[in-house]
């Protein structure tokens, strides 16, 4: 039966062989190249060292000969282990030296498996997979973790940035707004007569029309530009480096990209829009008072009919219309 590991990792690995016995090095760069890896293969450790270095290259599995001219190959696994650039590497040290001190001295250096010349190339091949089972494991688990930290981040439905996450992003970009002297822009966008969607087509339909929605948003801000779920069918962008104008055209673009194209996905289509709100705080600006100002600015597009942008200027703050926000969006 063929190992799924070893055939999975010749896509993704490549082998670096340093050896300054060229008939051992022929021998390692014919194998590994026959049994599919891809292979560079070097004469001395600084030649190794210096591949090490090409991110192009990437090896991820090395084979270094224990005796070679310039750096021997327990100093490259010292070095490569006090680096920690990159992904893992696997080490496997080649030498002569059999005797078990040796072998401790490989592997406390920083080796991973240890293979005493002359060898058996089937031996030198479990080695191999060896090797790369662990290399495997080692991108399950940092794809795991990878996966965890997404899922911590950003909302389930939509794959925006979650609530937590792109409020602490506010705070970050006001605070880099105030160090460099910008504006930083907030957009609160909702969507209009959510409830009559959900109401007519069921919440399945109304789930689709918020991915939906989110992924238009997403594209019209800026590429550089945070996109966050508030809640329910309440989004928030925040723009760096933003000037009025800047917030008024990515406002526009965003209201636009919803209310152009009807859902395709709701029996008939189905047109959608949103009221936008939307302000730029400067210096001083606390999060939670820019957070009330785009408030503030969203009930007035709503009270003023919906389907449109109103960008206030930072120094508002209407009270009123923040506290009766929430019960406008939730009616309509």
């Amino acid at each position: 039966m063929p190992d799924t590991h070893e055939n999975d990792a010749r896509d993704r690995h490549v082998v670096l062989v340093a050896d300054d016995d060229p008939i051992y090095r022929r021998l390692f760069e014919k194998r590994l190249q026959d049994w599919g890896y891809r292979v560079i293969a070097v004469e001395d450790g600084n030649k190794a060292w210096e591949a090490l270095q090409q991110p192009e290259s990437s090896p991820s599995l090395v084979i270094l000969d224990w005796l070679m001219p310039g750096i021997d190959g327990i100093e490259l696994c010292r070095r490569i282990r006090q680096s920690r650039e990159g992904s893992y590497r696997y080490l496997l040290l080649v030498s002569g030296k059999d005797e078990k001190r040796d072998v401790v001295e490989g592997l406390d250096a920083g080796a991973d498996d240890y293979l005493t010349k002359p060898f058996d190339v089937g031996e030198l091949r479990a080695r191999v997979r060896s090797g790369m089972r662990i290399l495997s494991l080692q991108q399950q688990l940092l794809k795991a973790q990878e996966d965890l930290r997404f899922q911590a981040t950003h909302d389930a439905l939509t794959g925006l940035w979650s609530r937590g996450a792109v409020l602490d992003l506010l705070q970050r970009e006001l605070r880099r707004g105030r160090r460099s002297g910008t504006g930083t822009g907030l957009l609160m966008i909702d969507l209009d007569h959510f409830k009559k969607i959900n109401d007519s087509y069921g919440h399945l339909a109304g789930d689709v029309v918020l991915k939906e929605i989110a992924g238009r948003i997403g594209n019209a801000v800026r590429s550089y530009d945070f996109v966050g779920r508030y809640g329910g069918e309440e989004f928030i962008a925040i723009l760096s480096d933003c000037s009025p104008e800047d917030l008024q055209l990515v406002a526009e673009r965003a209201r636009l990209a919803v209310s152009g194209t009807p859902v395709a996905a709701i029996p008939n289509g189905l047109s959608v829009t949103v009221s936008i709100g939307g302000v730029v705080a400067y210096d001083g600006t606390a999060e939670l008072e820019a957070l009330s100002m785009a408030d503030a600015v969203l009930y007035e597009a709503k009270r003023s009919g919906r389907n449109r942008v109103v960008i206030g200027p930072c120094s508002l703050v209407v009270h009123e219309g923040s506290r009766h926000a929430a019960a406008m969006r939730s009616g309509a």
